[in-house]
């Protein structure tokens, strides 16, 4: 009967290497596979359960053992003809996106994410490659748009409605962006319209150019600007209604004292009111329940009714289908953050001449590069 299969004997400066070459875990992963086999069982585990840790069969195992009893530490390393590094087909490009991009339970793995490390053994083991390097992976991952992000949270909608729903607010988008053909009943303005608020009266935290902690000031020079800190705010509260016109990217807004069902309908008669009544208008706006009409009040339904309008709802948590919520970000970030407004009349004035501002300056970069950063719809 042959004999148990194992590494030969070795010594303390050969068994430091084989670590340091497992946990550098740069270069080949061949060669930090072939390793990982031979530590292993110089650590005393069986052919049988280092093939279960590596994935791999009993034979593989065995000729590798056998390899380094043979040749050393030669023979980890892959013996290549030299000539051009590999080029990965774009078959093989497309698994290894595929796999990138799954997760390692969906393999059979016990592992919640991957690690570069883990990523290319196993698409050594599938042979999905011969051999990829950790810094090749990542740089054909880079290349083909995947990147390591962290998992976000995500409230699905529960509404019944919810694929009728999207379907009108998606294809009242792309009558706006010109991509769909306006039918029968279908309007030729489309506004997108949500509450921004409540407004305080408070400190917002920002960012400000000042002069380095720890060093001297100039002669003259006063000590480097503070928001005061608040415990109580007595002034109230405003509320900004606030609408986006898709096809002329025109943004609009009014602050009112209160959001309640009236101010909604007052600010939807404005909007109505930019256009002629022969011109049908669609308004996207999401379930708040000033923006429906219930069996106790209708005036909602009516004035739609009577104004040639549509009000087409998003579905139920899915406020992020508005269009308009991406703009508060903007809104914030260039006027709100970093300011301490003494009264309600300053902080509406400051925002409404933003609006004028961000009219004028729709292809600003920086306004863009927020406002793509934060778009969902």
């Amino acid at each position: 009967m042959a004999g148990r299969v194992r590494v030969r004997e070795i010594s303390d400066d050969e068994g430091n290497r084989l670590k340091r070459i497992v946990r550098r875990g740069s270069g080949s992963v061949v060669t930090w596979r072939r390793a990982r086999m031979v530590l292993w069982s110089a650590q005393g585990m069986s052919v049988a359960r280092i093939a279960g840790l590596a994935f791999t069969s009993e034979d593989r195992i065995r000729d590798v053992l056998h390899n380094f009893n043979a040749d050393g530490f030669e023979s980890p390393y892959p013996r290549y003809a030299g000539g051009h590094p590999p080029v990965f087909t774009l078959v093989q490009r497309r698994e290894i996106k595929t796999i990138g991009k799954s997760r390692p339970a969906e393999h059979g793995l016990p592992f919640s994410r991957w690690s570069l490390a883990k990523l290319a053994d196993f698409l050594v083991a599938e042979g999905v490659v011969e051999d990829i390097s950790h810094e090749g992976l990542r740089e054909l991952l880079r290349a083909e748009n995947v990147s390591f992000q962290a998992v976000k949270t995500w409230k699905a909608s529960a509404g019944p409605d919810y694929a009728a729903k999207k379907a009108r607010v998606d294809h009242l988008y792309a009558i706006a962006d010109g991509e769909a053909v306006a039918g029968p009943g279908d309007p030729e303005v489309v506004v997108c319209v949500d509450e921004f608020g409540p407004l305080n009266l408070q400190p917002r935290p920002g960012r400000a150019w000042a002069r380095r902690g720890g060093t001297a000031r100039d002669p003259g020079e006063g000590p480097r600007r503070r928001l005061r800190a608040t415990y109580t705010r007595t002034k109230g509260v405003r509320h900004l209604f606030a609408a986006l016109e898709l096809g002329t990217d025109t943004m609009y807004g009014h602050i009112k004292k209160r959001k309640r069902r009236g101010e909604f309908l007052e600010f939807c008669r404005y909007l109505g009111g930019l256009h002629p009544a022969a011109v049908r208008i669609a308004i996207v706006c999401d379930n708040f329940s000033p923006h429906l009409t219930t069996r106790k009040d209708k005036r909602v339904g009516q004035w739609a009714a009577a104004s040639n309008t549509e009000i087409a709802y998003t579905p139920t948590n899915s406020s992020w289908m508005n269009r308009l919520e991406c703009q508060f970000t903007a809104l914030r970030e260039f006027t709100l953050n970093g300011t301490d407004h003494a009264s309600h009349h300053e902080q509406g004035s400051m925002i409404r001449r933003y609006i004028a501002w961000r009219n004028r300056h729709t292809a600003d970069p920086r306004l863009r590069r927020i406002v793509q950063r934060v778009t969902a719809a």
